[in-house]
C-alpha cells in the first residue's frame, strides 16, 4: 500500500510546491479535486510528474451543492456536468478513480428517491467510465443514505458494472458501525481508501490518526484480508502549529499505522 494526503492539506500555494512538499514529508500520492479546463490539468499533471508524486484519484467537486438526487433537473445537470469534468480530470492527469457522494437525502428528499434517482443519473455516464477503464468510487459519508455496509454493497451492485466501485472511508463510518466489518463485506468492490481519526466518544473526527476510538490493528487485518493494496489517502488536518507540521504527523502516523 502507499501512503497518500489530499491536496488542500499540503502546504504551499502552487501545485509544484505542494507535489514537492508531498514528497518531501513521505507521501507517493495526493488525492486533487475537479480541475476545470484543460489548462489546468495539464499545469498539475506537470507538477505531479516532475516531483515523482502520484494523482490516484480524483475528489468530485458539487456532488454536495448539486447532488445526483436532486429533485430539480437543472441541479442535477450540473451535478452532471462537473462529474464529467471529474472524469476529464481523470484522464488527463492518469488517475484510475473518482471519488464521488452519490446522493443526499434531505427534508425534501426521501431515502427511496435519492436512491432511484441518483442511480437513473449515473447510469448515463457509467458507459464513459467503463470506456475509460476509470473507476466511478461511491464513498460512504454523512449524507443519510448507504448507512449500513449490505446498503452499500447492494447500491453499487445495482450498476452492474466493474467500474462502479466503493471509496471506503475508515473514519466516516464510526457512528453506524465497525470499519472493519464495512471492510469484509464491500471486499473487492474498494477500489480508493480514506483514512481520518474519528472519536465514537464525542462522535466528532479528531485532528490525528491515532487519538480516537478506531481499532486501526483490526482495519489493517480487515484491509489485507480483502486484499486491498493500493492508496490509503489521509484526509484530515493533522496535529501542528503549521501546514508542514500537521502533515508531517499525519505520515509518522500513517507508518506506524502500516506496520500494524
Amino acid at each position: 500500500m502507499q501512503k497518500g494526503i489530499y491536496y488542500s492539506f499540503l502546504p504551499g500555494e502552487k501545485p509544484e510546491d505542494k507535489f514537492s512538499w508531498a514528497r518531501t514529508l513521505g507521501f507517493d500520492c495526493v488525492e486533487i479535486p475537479t480541475l476545470r479546463t484543460p489548462e489546468e490539468r495539464e499545469y498539475f499533471k506537470k507538477a505531479a510528474a516532475n516531483t515523482g508524486v502520484r494523482i490516484p484519484s480524483i475528489m468530485n467537486s458539487d456532488h454536495w451543492g448539486a447532488p445526483f438526487s436532486a429533485p430539480e433537473p437543472e441541479v442535477r445537470a450540473k451535478g452532471m456536468a462537473c462529474l464529467q469534468q471529474s472524469l476529464d480530470t481523470a484522464l488527463a492527469v492518469g488517475a484510475d478513480t473518482v471519488l464521488i457522494v452519490p446522493a443526499v437525502v434531505t427534508p425534501q428528499v426521501r431515502f427511496e428517491d435519492a436512491w432511484t434517482r441518483s442511480q437513473a443519473e449515473l447510469k448515463t455516464i457509467v458507459p464513459e467510465f467503463e470506456k475509460n477503464k476509470i473507476y466511478m468510487a461511491i464513498e460512504d459519508v454523512g449524507n443519510k443514505i448507504l448507512l449500513s455496509p449490505p446498503e452499500m454493497a447492494r447500491y453499487i451492485d445495482d450498476f452492474a458494472s466493474p467500474y462502479v466501485a466503493a471509496y471506503f472511508d475508515v473514519g466516516n463510518v464510526i457512528p453506524y458501525g465497525y470499519p472493519e466489518h464495512w471492510i469484509l463485506t464491500l471486499g473487492s468492490r474498494i477500489k480508493k481508501m480514506h483514512i481520518k481519526g474519528y472519536s465514537a466518544k464525542t462522535r466528532t473526527s479528531t485532528p490525528d490518526l491515532l487519538s480516537g476510538t478506531i481499532d486501526w490493528p483490526a482495519v489493517m487485518k480487515a484491509i489485507r484480508a480483502v486484499g486491498y493494496d493500493d492508496v490509503l489517502t489521509a484526509e484530515l488536518r493533522g496535529v501542528g502549529s503549521t501546514a508542514y507540521d500537521c502533515c508531517k504527523s499525519i505520515s509518522e502516523d500513517m507508518d506506524k499505522i502500516l506496520e500494524m
